[in-house]
């Protein structure tokens, strides 16, 4: 037997065991390296886009069980070792948010407890994005669900086309925010017959960035709608409108504050000339149509032939189907963030356009340590 010197001592090994040692080794540090996709959904519709990310990313769905015990607590079991590698989750909300978000939590703090490297979220529609400003005296859910996700052991998220991009702020750990305005955009060229003749249109002032960052780079108009239809909210029933209570008692008396004047919104008008044109409103969420129904009404009026509305998420909630199918509007153009096969069985104008490639190579691009800049080319702040 061959003699072999470590560290000036002798001790007899067998060429033949050397390279199983070397071997082991190697085939530990790969399996250090590597990464596993999960999906924490218990839905079957929800699991579709993250079996399209897998298929491009030529790997498979991770194994694990999600599922609701009678008395509807979520229980999650990892059925394999997760340790040492980084971890993405997928995340697709239905309309069960609540029940989504609680899955996800207790996912990311099983595979934390099993040791994983890291945990990245993959949540391309972020829930609650739209209470992310305080109202009255209502509460910044945003930020209590993003302290949630950062205790239950994430530590990054990728999402998509977040309402607010101040949302980022809310998160201790770092959010890639990625655009599905370049596949919109493919779409509005490809499937729009003589989409030159179109004008992007904003339902509201507020969202006239996004639709002017369209406009530009289709090289086409822009008009923005402006006014209320409906009267707001009134903050009389709250108290603020009360009067200073009367004293009795000589003193102090209060500071007397300047009145200000109650604003007004006047009736929806166009700015702009749609007369003619091809509508196409651009928004970033799509749930109560109502709104979207009365504007496109309102193009229609005033001369628009044909109208579509493209949006990344299409939450379509209640009788969002029911509405479009019966309204002015030619078709509902949205991505795959969110599952809505059940609404297209329903509402034949909504179309989906799959974004499924960018969320699989940012997955590859922060395992490889790479730069993500390349998804983000020609994307303006403001998309």
């Amino acid at each position: 037997m061959p003699i072999r010197r470590f560290g000036g001592h002798k001790s007899p090994v067998s060429h033949s065991q050397t390279p199983k040692l070397s071997y082991g080794y190697r085939k530990m540090n790969i399996s250090r390296s590597g990464y596993r996709v999960f999906s924490a959904n218990s839905t079957t519709a929800c699991t579709e886009l993250a079996k399209k990310i897998t298929e491009r990313l030529g790997v498979e769905l991770g194994k694990s069980v999600v599922y609701q015990e009678p008395n509807t607590e979520t229980r999650v079991d990892v059925k394999e070792s997760v340790r040492g590698q980084d971890i993405f989750i997928i995340q697709t909300i239905p309309r069960d948010v609540n029940t989504a978000i609680m899955e996800l939590l207790v996912m990311a703090y099983a595979l934390k407890t099993s040791c994983a490297k890291n945990i990245i979220g993959v949540i391309p529609y972020f829930p609650y994005s739209k209470q992310c400003k305080m109202r009255k005296r209502g509460s910044v859910v945003c930020k209590l669900l993003a302290s949630m996700l950062a205790k239950a052991g994430l530590t990054h998220i990728i999402t998509m086309d977040l309402h607010q991009k101040e949302i980022q702020g809310f998160f201790n750990f770092p959010v890639d925010n990625l655009r599905a305005s370049p596949f919109l955009i493919q779409y509005i060229q490809e499937e729009i017959p003589d989409y030159r003749n179109a004008i992007i249109v904003a339902k509201t002032p507020s969202a006239a960035k996004r639709a002017q960052s369209y406009a530009e780079r289709l090289r086409l108009g822009l008009a923005v709608m402006h006014g209320e239809a409906n009267h707001s909210e009134s903050d009389m029933a709250d108290g603020r409108q009360s009067p200073p209570l009367s004293r009795t008692t000589t003193g102090h008396t209060g500071l007397e504050l300047p009145l200000m004047m109650a604003k007004e919104k006047p009736p929806i008008t166009v700015v702009g000339d749609v007369g003619g044109r091809i509508a196409i409103i651009i928004d970033d969420i799509i749930d109560d149509v109502e709104d979207f129904v009365a504007t496109a009404e309102i193009l229609k009026e005033r001369g628009a032939y044909k109208i579509y509305i493209m949006a990344t998420h299409g939450l379509l909630s209640a009788d969002a189907p029911r509405l479009i199918e019966e309204s002015a509007i030619d078709e509902v153009v949205v991505t795959n963030t969110v599952p809505h096969e059940v609404q297209k069985l329903q509402c034949p104008k909504i179309k989906t356009v799959d974004v499924s490639m960018i969320l699989a190579e940012a997955i590859r691009r922060i395992h490889n340590g790479e730069s993500m800049a390349y998804l983000f080319r020609n994307i303006a702040v403001d998309d």
